[in-house]
């Protein structure tokens, strides 16, 4: 075959002299750049630079900034004036409750706050994705509750995340139920043990409790001004919403006048289906402001966090679960707290 033939097929040309292809990057497609050279210092910003302006972002270029945006911990969040005390709760199980407490602890964590996360729950998910030792016999929050050991003693570092930390629970707290009723002023064992903690280095102290309306739950409700209900996007979630809101509303009754619910979030949002968001609506619809603007999807990351010790905000920062979070955070910390 004679090289015009070749030529004409779309191969590419012979060589000129510089050794590029004549006419072969018009045909093949290939960029008509120079090669690098190498040591020159301004070839990779070039490159980025000429990337940026073909245009819009990849799906993945944006996660990997989100990611670095997360790892550095861009900027400073405000200060509360005060230490911000937080009960996440919802007796249904499985709408998010740990995972919201410890994504949103370590969110604000990132972004210059200082954080405390309490575990109430016997199960310690909490403590697991702190990587917080929590087994048997440990000193934790149980101690607190039963035998009135001060907080300041089982209060224990995140591992991964600075300015993070955590009162965990251990497998002991099961039975904590039981042992509570015949001590005196039982619902009040935890308001009293944080009256003695100095909170003044903390920013938020988020309460983290199990998934029933038990004396645990209600020492949650004492202990904290404000309360945090994270709403599964399906039809199940609504219905014991009912029956948590007027627990909230006995606990305001006769124990603490000050509780109020200050924030939901809406979480495993799958936007597939017409149900999430007719869900959505109907949150909104009846709790108007207090419903936070960012959703939490459903995520595989954000569940496989827990099983490598991490939250989700260290385990893969740029996922879309990790980013939802820390919209919610930071819509959290720009709100103003309300007001007794």
């Amino acid at each position: 075959m004679t090289t015009a033939a070749a030529h004409g097929l779309g191969w590419p040309g012979p060589p000129d002299r510089t050794g590029a292809a004549a006419g072969g990057p018009g045909a093949l497609g290939w960029p008509a750049t120079p090669a690098p050279v190498a040591g020159d210092p301004a070839q990779p910003e070039a490159a980025a630079a000429a990337a940026s302006d073909n245009g819009p972002e990849m799906p993945i270029a944006r996660a990997a900034r989100a990611a670095l945006a997360a790892r550095a911990g861009s900027g400073t969040w405000p200060r509360p004036r005060a230490c911000r005390i937080i009960t996440v709760a919802n007796q249904k199980g499985g709408v998010g409750k740990t995972t919201t407490a410890v994504n949103l602890a370590a969110s604000l964590s990132l972004y210059g706050l200082r954080v405390l996360v309490i575990d109430l729950d016997p199960q310690g998910n909490a403590s697991t994705a702190l990587d917080v030792d929590h087994h048997s016999g440990v000193v934790s929050v149980y101690n607190v509750l039963v035998e009135g050991q001060p907080l300041a003693d089982v209060v224990r570092p995140a591992a991964s995340i600075p300015q993070l930390y955590c009162a965990p629970a251990t497998i002991d707290l099961a039975g904590a139920e039981i042992e509570l009723v015949p001590l005196v002023a039982r619902e009040s064992r935890l308001v009293r043990a944080l009256a003695g903690f100095d909170s003044t280095g903390f920013d938020y102290i988020f309460i983290d409790c199990p998934p029933s309306l038990g004396l645990l739950t209600v020492n949650a409700l004492v202990a904290a001004p404000e309360v945090l209900i994270p709403i599964q996007c399906e039809y199940y979630a609504l219905e014991g919403l009912e029956q948590l809101l007027r627990t909230v509303d006995l606990v305001r009754s006769h124990l603490n006048p000050a509780l109020t619910v200050s924030t939901i979030l809406l979480t495993m949002f799958d936007g597939r289906t017409r149900l999430a968001s007719q869900v959505a609506e109907e949150v909104r619809e009846h709790f108007g402001g207090i419903v936070l603007s960012a959703i939490i999807p459903r995520s595989v990351r954000v569940s496989e966090a827990p099983s490598y010790g991490q939250s989700v905000m260290t385990y893969d920062p740029g996922s879309n679960g990790a980013q939802a979070y820390v919209a919610a955070a930071k819509e959290m910390a720009y709100r103003q707290p309300p007001q007794p």
